[in-house]
């Protein structure tokens, strides 16, 4: 059973990764866009401020509702012979009418009140990009709605362990923004505006694209009553178990916010440098903590329906093995390649030297709280999967406080330095809480699942420590070597060939050692 669990986790992670990794390529490739359009001046920070509020809704109304609540009750319709499929359909319906009147409410609101929130991040600095904020702001809010909805076609695909539709979606969304820059910037007055509607479009784009898939798996796409929205008893189930997390994600908002506003006024261009680091952050991330994270879950609300605990420990000890594989690696290469690769993505343009050393400085303060970021997209689902979302609420609480208290300590002296670091002690605060948690979680061996991430994030790191040793040696040989040349050469092939060589010592090490992921891999290309 183990193997068998094992195989297909390994399965079904690749296949969305892969989708994954198309959709977070274009991601990077929309921010490079905007790096050589705006670089790290005050437009770049007046947009990156605009588009992260609908955002900090988004995580409210789409990816907390949905992952927290809305797939573990959809999987429990599903998982129950009881229920007929007039109740799923029923369930579904009003899950939609509440998700799409809620985000109207914000985004009108957010509209109307939208001078005051920008204030609440400007204060007194940087009064000239402040009306561009205000507009940049207004044009983009509208796109909490569609991406709401796109966020809730997801949640019925993932329930019934369909993720390719969903993983290429926002596939679509980067490159309808790419787009939009390029053709619309010599039609407006600045490049942001141009990249505002590119928003909206590619929002639209990414939902309907969904909608086929949804279809075909024969459930209708309707609403219903305000009334029966908030009387269904799935739909109360599901705010049941939302409530709980509004706190949690009202903390991390406040976060998000506190954090921003403290990186705005720190000076010019510390927020977009601190933008810039968390795109190549969440690259990772996305590939491989979102995808994951995404394919274990309804595994996870299936067994643990079933009451199937065993399977449950092994399918969560499986996908922790699986993250801490990339993640420490990708933070020893990171940290001994940072220059190079922030070089290659963005230098361009607006975006000089000094942008590269800014965003170098966060970067690698960033980067050592990834394992710990992607670890907790990992062990979140084991809570959501039995229906507890108030442990990873009072998480999320602990997180902020964490947080908070670091970055307004250190922004001072440290200036975005400090908030990065803040940001990466608060990960590693949260996955601690996580784990002192799990013994409140229903029939899980915590001690053995404990013992075995601990064993083998220590293995992992030496390996990595290893490789890297390697890759520091011939660094600075390969960066002599290829300087004076375009930066696809000068950059590019010193991060390939260093890329490598880390890669062939690593694998080395887990092949010699016969590491168990490292087989599964092997194994499923060779069927292939």
């Amino acid at each position: 059973m183990e193997n068998k669990k094992s195989h297909s986790l390994v399965k079904s992670g690749i296949r969305l990764s892969l989708v994954t990794l198309l959709s977070r390529i274009l991601g990077l490739v929309r921010e490079m866009t905007k790096a050589a359009f705006l670089g790290t001046g005050g437009l770049a920070d007046a947009f990156g401020i605009a588009f992260q509020l609908p955002n900090l809704f988004r995580r409210l109304f789409a990816e907390n509702s949905i992952s927290v609540a809305f797939i573990p009750t959809f999987r429990a319709y599903i998982e129950d012979e009881q229920n007929d499929k007039r109740a799923t359909q029923d369930f579904i319906s009003a899950t939609l009418t509440l998700v799409t009147f809620l985000t109207t409410v914000v985004v009108t609101l957010g509209i109307i009140f939208t001078p005051l929130l920008i204030k609440l991040f400007y204060g007194n600095s940087d009064p000239q990009s402040f009306p561009e904020a205000v507009l940049l702001t207004r044009i983009m809010f509208p796109y909490l709605v569609v991406v709401s909805v796109a966020a809730f076609f997801q949640g019925i695909l993932n329930g019934i362990n369909i993720f390719a539709p969903s993983g290429f979606a926002p596939v679509l969304f980067n490159a309808v923004v790419i787009a939009a820059t390029y053709a619309l910037s010599p039609r407006m007055e600045n490049p942001a505006r141009a990249m505002a509607p590119g928003v909206i479009a590619g929002g639209v784009v990414q939902m309907l694209f969904q909608l086929p898939f949804v279809l075909r798996t024969g459930w209708r796409v309707s609403c219903t009553s305000l009334k029966n929205a908030f009387t269904n008893p799935g739909t109360r189930r599901v705010i049941a178990l939302v409530l709980p997390t509004i706190i949690g994600m009202a903390a991390y908002q406040v976060n998000d916010v506190v954090s921003s506003t403290l990186a705005k006024r720190a000076g010019v261009g510390v927020y977009a440098s601190l933008q810039y680091s968390l795109r190549l952050q969440e690259l990772i991330l996305g590939i491989f903590a979102v995808s994951i994270g995404s394919v274990i879950l309804p595994d996870m609300a299936g067994l643990a329906q079933k009451k199937q605990w065993d399977d449950f420990t092994t399918l969560l000890i499986r996908a922790m093995h699986i993250i801490t594989l990339i993640a420490i690696p990708v933070t020893f290469y990171s940290l001994i390649c940072g220059r190079e690769i922030i070089s290659l993505v963005y230098k361009s343009r607006n975006f000089t030297d000094e942008s590269v050393a800014m965003t170098l400085a966060v970067f690698r303060f960033h980067m050592v709280g990834l394992a710990f970021i992607a670890l907790n997209r990992i062990l979140a689902p084991a809570f959501y999967a039995q229906q507890n979302t108030t442990l990873p609420t009072l998480a999320g609480m602990f997180n902020f406080a964490v947080n908070i208290t670091l970055a307004a300590l250190l922004v001072k002296a440290m200036r975005g330095i400090g908030i990065a670091l803040a940001l990466s002690v608060a990960s590693f605060a949260n996955t601690v809480f996580l784990f002192c948690a799990m013994p409140r979680l229903h029939s899980v061996e915590t001690k053995k699942i404990v013992k075995a991430f601990v064993l083998y994030a220590l293995k992992i790191t030496a390996f990595s420590a290893v490789a890297a040793l390697p890759v520091y040696a011939a660094l600075p040989h390969l960066v002599n070597f290829f300087a004076g040349h375009t930066r696809l050469i000068s950059n590019g092939a010193v991060v390939a060939l260093s890329a490598t060589l880390f890669a062939f010592v690593g694998v080395a090490l887990l092949v010699l050692t016969k590491d168990d992921i490292a087989k599964a891999i092997v194994a499923k290309v060779r069927r292939k």
